[in-house]
């Protein structure tokens, strides 16, 4: 009987410890099985630009109204430089009309001859996802659409953009512009972007112009004398008016862009904003309107959820055994380097340890004998500290800029060069302590 009860006893435990392992480990198994439901998708940590989930982003894509994007920072930089204002006005020309009147288009029902400020047609552009008011801004800011395709490929190539090519300033397929296809480009041709491009052009446009997000995060807006709703379901709409969508909201979304053509499929890039932290997400090729709100719900969970932003290495860290750096000419023969400033990110549970630095210590500054010469200042920089990272996942930097993280090296104190005196009897002994042991050196040959 008593070996009985500690048999079923020791079964008990054994299986009570093998459940209490299971529940203890419920984000590892996430993380191993987050399956985003999309034909590409990316994760980015918004002040860092570091990629925390990424799956084929380098697989470019049409990205449809993903496209305007770039547009939204083409107007936003034309009136950074003062080409434009918000209330400069234009009027519409007959390819955005013809764009505006086609049903297919469901467009926001442009006028002719009346005047339309800048401001009015990026809120129909931006919010509502309009293609007319969309050509109507290119068009203003470098005069034909074609040439507006010239400037979105430059600043593509100048923001580092892996994969692109702008063909229109909109996302609509060239084949669906007729003869309005803009000069210089392929009448069969689609945008492309990857999306880590996307992810890119998104964080470039919102660290560039955060002001791009007071209009994105708008559910609705009057235009002309109508109400334009965003499609963007993961905003807090008014549950009078679109009751339906609140399945969808997801707390601290306030952008980017939907996009959807019957080659792209339903895509997204959002962003969101938790407790000081942001993550912009891009889902492409989705199956549907719904599908590309829960997948970047997905996303944006594993962020919040999985991740902090912690301090790894304080400002003024030092390598163990490598804090000091001899000094020649110096009333010191060392002085001590450490971290200029703190290396933080956001980082997975159990992850920070796999965090480590590398000195690289500026050559140009040190002597044949691998010494810095007197003087020295304090804070000087000497070299860098490259942060090293061992772990799982490792998806790089979204930035081209950051994909090697680094920090500056600086003298923790000031060495003065040594007086002339001093230097001349170090010179006179170096001079002597070399003819020594060249001496020395000769002698032993004799034998």
């Amino acid at each position: 009987m008593n070996y009985n009860r500690k048999k079923y006893l020791s079964l008990f435990l054994t299986g009570l410890i093998m459940m209490m392992a299971i529940v203890s480990q419920p984000f590892t198994a996430q993380a191993a099985t987050l399956d985003i439901e999309a034909e590409s998708a990316i994760l980015v940590d918004a002040e860092t630009g570091k990629i925390l989930y990424a799956k084929k982003p380098d697989l470019a894509l049409p990205p449809a109204s993903m496209t305007k994007m770039m547009t939204e920072y083409l107007v936003h930089e034309a009136i950074d430089k003062g080409q434009i204002s918000w209330d400069t006005t234009t009027q519409i020309s007959d390819y955005p009309y013809s764009i505006s009147a086609d049903p297919a288009f469901s467009g926001v029902g442009l006028t002719q001859s009346q005047d339309y400020t800048v401001r009015e047609l990026y809120k129909a552009m931006a919010i509502n996802s309009d293609n007319a008011t969309t050509i109507a801004l290119a068009e203003l800011i470098a005069g034909s659409e074609g040439e507006f395709v010239k400037m979105m490929n430059a600043k593509a190539k100048e923001m580092g953009l892996p994969d692109y090519k702008f063909v229109n300033s909109t996302g609509l397929a060239n084949s669906s512009l007729g003869e309005n296809v803009p000069e210089g480009t392929d009448p069969n041709a689609n945008n492309l972007l990857s999306a880590r491009s996307a992810a890119l052009l998104a964080y470039n446009l919102i660290t560039d112009y955060p002001a791009a997000l007071d209009i994105s995060k708008v559910p609705s807006a009057e235009f002309d004398g109508q109400t334009i709703r965003n499609y963007n379901w993961m905003l807090p709409h008014n549950p009078k008016e679109a009751s339906s969508l609140q399945q969808f909201h997801y707390e601290g979304i306030d952008g980017l862009k939907t996009g959807y053509t019957d080659l792209a499929k339903y895509c997204f890039t959002g962003t969101a904003k938790r407790d000081g932290k942001r993550y912009i997400s891009v889902v492409m090729k989705t199956e549907s309107k719904e599908a590309r709100f829960q997948q970047t719900a997905k996303l944006m969970d594993y962020g919040f959820q999985r991740f902090q932003k912690q301090e790894i290495f304080a400002a003024g860290y030092q390598l163990e055994g490598k804090s000091d750096i001899p000094v020649a000419k110096g009333k010191k023969d060392t002085v001590q380097i450490a971290t200029k400033e703190a290396f933080s990110a956001p980082i997975k549970e159990g992850q920070a340890e796999n965090y480590s630095i590398n000195y690289h210590l500026n050559k140009d500054k040190l002597n044949k004998a691998g010494k810095l010469t007197a003087p020295v200042k304090k804070g000087e920089k000497i070299g860098t500290a490259e942060v090293v990272y061992k772990g799982e996942e490792d998806y790089g930097y979204i930035n081209p800029d950051a994909g090697k993280q680094t920090i500056d090296l600086v003298a923790q104190s000031k060495v003065e060069k040594d007086n002339w005196f001093m230097l001349a009897i170090g010179s006179v002994g170096n001079f002597f302590g070399n003819l020594f042991s060249t001496v020395v050196d000769t002698v032993k040959g004799w034998f």
